[in-house]
């Protein structure tokens, strides 16, 4: 009778232990990431924080573009920490300025806003735009522009790189509007496709189909700013809650593009507690509002625009010096 024989159990190849061990680094990276990023953000907040009750030196110098923001309700309560985020980066604006539409908040100003006043920080009353509240007081004020704008979020801790980069893309692209975040616009036939189908956008070219989403950060240059001037309050009837649409029509139809500075679209974090009152819930979510407030401002010639440059994007993306 025969002994039956053992069966010889494979060594793993070189290859399979490797592709192992990367599995497994990904998958503990995955583990750690989540819990890192809740420490390194309350670190990023705990910093500020401090840096707001005791730093003196000035949010400001010459030179630098204009960051408008507005903020409203509880927000104001955290808005200093986004105003700090920004005071903390290796560029420095010539102005920054709060907008606010409530004279109650605007007369009774918490201890960390009457700070940043003391240190550059301007915080002016206006009417209600909704979202254009951001930018259109300060396009409103102004008889003629001479500096880059770059709005920002009351929500959001920005870091040090922001402004630089924004501005060193200017200077590069000054003939476009540079944004960290960018939706690509679909248009189907006559109509907008929904907004939920815009992806985000992955290239660094500068587009008409390019949205750009301001919660990142997005400079418009000064001649861009004279267009918003020209335009007025028009947005008013059409998109009263969504500033990015108006923004975007306002630019193909000035023969201007928009270009996201980096092949990733950015959202930097967000500063907790602040997302009680989301405009994204608002538009998107409940009643597809982003979707009608589009239907209304869209018109025929900017769907053509969207349409011609969908056709050359095809036809570029297609030749064979493109394929090489």
């Amino acid at each position: 009778m025969k002994t039956p024989q053992r069966q010889r159990l494979s060594t793993p190849s070189l290859r399979d232990r490797s592709l192992w061990a990367t599995d497994y680094r990904w998958r503990l990276r995955d583990t750690y990431r989540a819990p890192l990023r809740v420490i390194r953000g309350c670190f990023n907040i705990a910093q500020l924080s401090l840096l707001n009750k005791y730093r003196r030196s000035l949010i400001t110098q010459l030179g630098g573009p204009v960051v408008s923001l507005t903020t409203h309700g509880e927000r104001i309560l955290k808005v200093h920490l986004a105003i700090e985020s920004v005071a903390l980066g290796h560029l420095l604006p010539s102005r920054i300025i709060l907008w606010l539409d409530d004279s109650s908040l605007f007369q009774n100003l918490p201890a960390p806003i009457r700070r940043l006043q003391d240190r550059g920080l301007e915080v002016l009353l206006t009417r209600n735009y909704g979202p254009h509240t951001k930018y259109y007081p300060y396009i409103e004020s102004e008889h003629s522009f001479h500096s880059p704008l770059v709005t920002a979020d009351d929500d959001i801790i920005y870091p040090r790189y922001w402004l630089r980069t924004l501005i060193e893309a200017y200077r590069e692209f000054s003939n476009a509007v540079n944004c960290y975040r960018a939706r690509v616009v679909e248009a189907d036939g006559h109509d907008m496709r929904p907004y939920h189908t815009w992806e985000l956008c992955t290239s660094t070219d500068a587009s008409f189909r390019n949205v750009p989403t301001g919660v990142s950060g997005t400079v418009y240059p000064p001649s861009f700013q004279s267009v918003l001037k020209k335009a007025g309050s028009a947005f008013e009837a059409c998109c009263p809650a969504n500033d990015d649409i108006w923004l975007h029509v306002q630019a193909i139809r000035a023969g201007i593009k928009v270009r996201q500075i980096s092949r990733r679209a950015r959202h930097f974090p967000i500063i907790p507690g602040t997302q009680k009152v989301s405009l994204y819930r608002t538009n998107v979510t409940q009643d597809d509002g982003n979707d009608q407030q589009a239907k209304a401002t869209y018109q025929e010639t900017d769907l053509e625009i969207l349409r011609n440059s969908e056709t050359v994007r095809r036809t570029t993306a297609g030749s064979p010096a493109q394929r090489t």
